[in-house]
């Protein structure tokens, strides 16, 4: 049995803010402490109260011990920082200072400088001084600079430069969390699948993270030689036999297994859940049962499991594993979620941790399976599509393995939502699990058995769907949908549904068009995805992504999030600025991976 005592034992980044002055003394730094060194303390509290790390406690803002007027200050920050664990570098400032002498210098740590919008003293100067030397230096930092002019002793922090301040941290928290984590493949390539050919480089040199392996023999190995915590397993299959509902099994009766082969399989899946969380992370259970060396496990902060067909022709499929690992709750009760992606496509499971990171709440896992327009889905159903759905809608279904809390059976002020696990009640939880059921996997494609989580996702949820691709001679590309889940009547839900396999979970969405380019029509967002897999995330964190993907140097090939919420370095404006999805292309290329 694992705890976050246990799975956050490493801790979390800190963010560090840097108060910096103008250093002529004799009365001009003089009259500007106190005033730096308040706006520092201002964003500390605005960042500790707004902002949670995975395991649900504030995040730990560090300041540095004196307002930095020049290089000798500058180094004692930086040191402060290294020893204090920072992972993010905030600059704040009221007044002129000196551009190079007090800039952060760590080409790792996201960066950004709020300059005070006063006429007092030229803290905007400073911004516009030291962003100019950051871009020379081949240094991305945000820029933040409020619109409205405030008087010198205003001590509120705006709400435009709240957005910039807590966007630019969110993001920033969520680079320095990923840095020195593990991707866990769990076996290799799925089907052909070009996700699944895990690209250690681009683990390595974008997010600052290694790849482990292990082949899938080791869920053999570990359940014949018995290495789990049996006192879990007892526990897990009771709840699993109280809380799971087996469905209707929809094979044909010649391929339908026994009762007792059936229950075998139940086992097996709670087993193989415990292995690959124990091989994610460790358990020190078993260092007490004698396997120090399993007892450690991988660091991995993200997985992916291979299943077909090296696995599932002979076994259980890991539909169980990963559905249950990817919700907010298990037979230990309500706690973070893991992130597990699906066929080991590692490229889908990257926004998967990035989204996970950005919103602190589970990931839905799907295929982008097909497009319904209004006329096919008139013609089938007659059934009219309206409201968000009037133009055409997404089936995002795949093979059971997506979050139970994708059932939107969790709430906020009496909607639909997916939520933090801190925020879960033990009855919404509930709600999740009574809302799926487990069908007997189908034999045709899962030739070893196993179960399927089968839900169907409540509509009016904002959602965000996203996709990592790899372009020979490019690199990574981000791709990001905003829309909403839809609900259909049952009837036609069914009709639809029943065309492509019903033991499996749906979510219907509707991404927002906005008439142009990738987003003219809801068809244009299909005909133009880049792979079969989706990646989504409650809310519209479209801005958030945008942000974070600056920072790791990954341009976005589409989106259809407002011009005015697309926050990215001031550096990128010097790319272009009238077409800035190219600007965003030319930026990234130009600085190159993060950590290379």
């Amino acid at each position: 049995m694992t705890d976050h005592a246990y799975r956050f034992r490493s801790g979390f980044p800190k963010i560090g803010i840097r108060p910096t002055i103008d250093g002529r003394r004799k009365g001009v730094r003089e009259s500007l402490e106190d005033q730096t060194m308040n706006m520092a303390k201002a964003v500390a509290e605005l960042l500790s109260s707004s902002l949670r790390y995975p395991n649900g406690e504030p995040v730990e803002c560090v300041i540095s011990d004196t307002c930095i007027g020049g290089v000798a200050e500058a180094a004692a920050s930086a040191d402060k920082f290294a020893k204090a664990g920072v992972g993010v570098s905030l600059t704040v400032t009221p007044c002129w200072c000196y551009g190079t002498e007090t800039m952060d210098m760590d080409p790792t740590l996201p960066k950004a400088v709020w300059g005070f919008n006063g006429t007092e003293r030229p803290g905007a100067v400073y911004l516009a001084a030291v962003l100019s030397g950051y871009a020379q230096k081949g240094l991305p930092a945000f820029g933040i600079y409020g619109e409205q002019v405030q008087d010198s002793g205003d001590t509120n922090v705006p709400e435009d430069v709240r957005e910039k301040l807590i966007g630019f941290a969110r993001a920033g928290l969520a680079v320095a969390i990923m840095r020195g984590k593990s991707y866990l493949s769990m076996g290799s390539v799925s089907m052909g699948i070009a996700g699944s050919i895990v690209n250690d480089g681009l683990l390595q040199e974008y997010l600052g993270m290694r790849t482990e392996y292990v082949d899938m023999s080791e869920f053999v190995r570990r359940i014949e030689e018995e290495i789990y915590d049996p006192a879990e397993f007892e526990k897990a299959l009771a709840w699993v036999k109280e809380n799971c509902k087996e469905g209707p099994d929809n094979n044909p009766e010649r391929l339908q297994k026994s009762r007792a082969d059936k229950d075998k399989d139940w086992e097996t899946v709670v087993k193989m859940t415990q292995i690959a969380r124990d091989l994610m992370i460790g358990n020190p259970r078993l260092a007490e049962l004698g396997f120090g060396e399993e007892a450690m496990g991988h660091n991995a902060i993200v997985s992916g499991f291979q299943g077909q067909r090296a696995w599932t022709d002979h076994f259980p499929n890991g539909d169980f594993l990963e559905t249950i690992l990817n919700s907010s709750f298990d037979w230990n009760g309500i706690r973070s979620p893991y992130i597990v992606a699906t066929e080991n496509d590692s490229l889908n499971g990257i926004p998967m941790l990035m989204g996970y990171l950005l919103s602190n709440t589970a990931q839905i896992f799907a295929d982008v399976r097909t497009y319904w327009g209004p006329d096919s889905v008139e013609r089938v159903t007659g059934h009219k599509l309206s409201g968000a759905a009037a133009g055409g809608l997404l089936h995002l279904i795949n093979s059971g393995s997506a979050t139970m809390d994708g059932t939107g059976e969790q709430s906020i002020d009496g909607k639909p939502a997916m939520k933090p696990f801190w925020d879960i009640s033990a009855e919404e939880a509930q709600k999740c699990l009574d809302a799926t059921s487990w069908r007997p996997a189908s034999a045709e494609y899962f030739r070893g058995g196993g179960y399927s989580s089968d839900f169907l996702t409540q509509g009016g949820m904002p959602m965000t769907m996203s996709r990592l691709n790899y372009v020979k001679g490019i690199g990574p590309t981000l791709q990001i949908a905003e829309g909403y889940s839809v609900e259909l009547p049952p009837e036609v839900h069914d009709a639809l549904d029943k065309r492509t396999d019903p033991t499996w979970p749906t979510t219907w969405f509707a991404p927002i068009v906005t008439g142009k380019g990738a987003f003219r029509t809801v068809y244009d967002v299909m005909d133009n995805w880049g792979a079969n897999h989706g990646s989504i995330s409650f809310g519209h964190i479209g801005a958030d992504l945008i942000t974070l993907a600056s920072m790791l140097r990954i341009p976005v090939s589409m989106h259809n999030v407002a011009e005015e919420r697309v926050f990215r370095p001031r550096a990128w404006g010097l790319f272009g600025t009238d077409g800035i999805e190219g600007a965003d292309f030319r930026a990234c290329a130009n600085f190159g991976p993060l950590y290379k």
